[in-house]
């Protein structure tokens, strides 16, 4: 008898469990396969993240001191190198930087400023006095391979050797100051007017001003492509960042007083108080990475990591058509 009653009851308890999970499937989220996971491009062209390049020339009389704030002597610069490379940059460079990239990318990857500074001054050739030009430079005009583009056309019609030092804008000031370059391509505007303002800068004959802003490009905010913060429908790119913050998302910083880090620190919620100084952040290293390293470095940390990073647009372009944004 109880086995008559038994087996129905089960049987229908069956079927009713078979048809819940039938209807429940389709909210069952799939893992992420972590290898399907690539860093992309997900904020853009917003007003707070145009970066602009400036060149300026290093002055022969300035009060150059090393790292430790100590005087350095015996300096000697290129003034007339400088002078040549600039105005070249300036002249028959600007269009050649302008394409640059577009075939390979289908996009520009630098634009010139409407009222960009232009050069017809007559370059003179090299001597074997002024053979040699030093240039400190960000690392984004060199990683993106506008430089190793744009530098041999220049050194063989004029007969110059041009010497790169590449790292962030604060190291490149920094080897200006110390007296180890003849010329700066920078992009953190204060850091640029310090510059000048500590008498490290010089005008060029034919130019108004010792900054000479002449191209710009975009920051752009990448993270991993599943977008666990949800920035890609963010309004603007401050509501991104307070985001990520408020998520704890993980964020990989510069860290080291880049144009690219300043202007990641002024981006970040005021309240936070993040600024480059470690102990600003001290209570955020749960999420927040500073690495104190150049854009490639701090991209590829991006990938492994799974976390959002500020770059420049340029960089991050070449970063992935190298294949490296994939895990």
């Amino acid at each position: 008898m109880f086995k008559k009653i038994f087996l129905p009851i089960v049987l229908v308890f069956s079927m009713l469990f078979s048809f819940s999970a039938c209807n429940n499937t389709e909210k069952v989220e799939t893992p992420v396969n972590p290898e399907d996971v690539t860093l992309e491009i997900l904020l853009e062209r917003d007003d707070s993240m145009i970066n602009t390049y400036s060149l300026l020339a290093v002055n022969e009389e300035a009060p150059f001191v090393d790292a430790d704030g100590n005087s350095v002597s015996d300096v000697s610069l290129n003034v007339e190198g400088a002078n040549a490379l600039i105005n070249w940059m300036l002249g028959e460079g600007e269009d050649l930087a302008k394409n640059y990239g577009y075939d390979k990318y289908g996009e520009y990857l630098f634009y010139l400023l409407d009222k960009a500074p232009k050069s017809t001054a007559e370059i003179l050739p090299a001597t074997d006095e002024t053979r040699i030009i030093r240039m400190s430079t960000t690392t984004s005009v060199n990683d993106s391979g506008l430089l190793g583009y744009l530098l041999p056309i220049f050194e063989q019609k004029y007969g110059y050797k041009v010497e790169v030092y590449s790292a962030g804008t604060g190291k490149s000031i920094a080897n200006a100051k110390a007296g180890n370059a003849d010329l700066i391509l920078v992009h953190a505007k204060a850091q640029e007017e310090k510059f000048i303002e500590d008498g490290f800068a010089r005008k060029v004959d034919g130019f108004d001003s010792e900054r000479l802003s002449y191209m710009y490009n975009f920051f752009v905010l990448c993270g991993p492509s599943n977008d666990p913060a949800n920035v890609k429908n963010a309004k603007s790119v401050l509501d991104a960042f307070k985001l990520i913050a408020d998520g704890k998302f993980l964020f990989i910083s510069r860290g080291d007083k880049s144009g690219t880090h300043t202007k990641e620190l002024s981006l970040w919620p005021k309240e936070l108080g993040i600024t480059d100084d470690p102990e600003s952040f001290r209570n955020y290293q749960d999420w927040y990475i500073s690495s104190n390293a150049g854009m490639g470095v701090c991209l590829t940390q991006a990938v492994e990591r799974d976390a959002y990073i500020l770059s420049d647009k340029a960089t991050f372009l070449t970063f992935k058509a190298n294949g490296s944004n994939r895990k």
